[in-house]
């Protein structure tokens, strides 16, 4: 059950509710990966550990720590899975090329993401 209240703008200038979270970031590219078909956004540390708190409490994550999430940037929504990062101790959310063709946006962009943990 996704609950709805309001909770005070994080330290990094992002809002979020309880399962609710809106922030604003740069595609990046991930250098293992083709930069023709993925680009990522880091989840920032205040939404990364909401994140961490709420899946814990749910039980067992997916596969490598994966979370999954709804995303939305614009109207372009997709279900996927956030990732954890050790090297940045955040979650890593993956943006394909489908999703930055519908939003006009590449790496190096920054984007409004809103996230709903599933």
């Amino acid at each position: 059950m996704s609950r709805t209240h309001d909770l005070p703008e994080q330290p990094d200038g992002s809002q979020a509710q309880a399962d609710e979270h809106t922030f604003t970031a740069d595609l990046w590219v991930w250098e293992s990966r083709r930069p023709d078909t993925w680009t990522f956004v880091t989840v920032p540390e205040g939404i990364s550990a909401a994140i961490a708190e709420g899946a814990a409490a749910s039980g067992p994550r997916a596969g490598f720590g994966s979370v999954k999430v709804r995303a939305r940037i614009d109207s372009c929504a997709w279900r996927t899975s956030v990732f954890p990062d050790a090297a940045s101790g955040c979650y890593v959310l993956p943006i394909k090329r489908a999703v930055r063709d519908s939003v006009g946006a590449d790496a190096g962009d920054a984007v409004t993401i809103h996230l709903h943990r599933l």
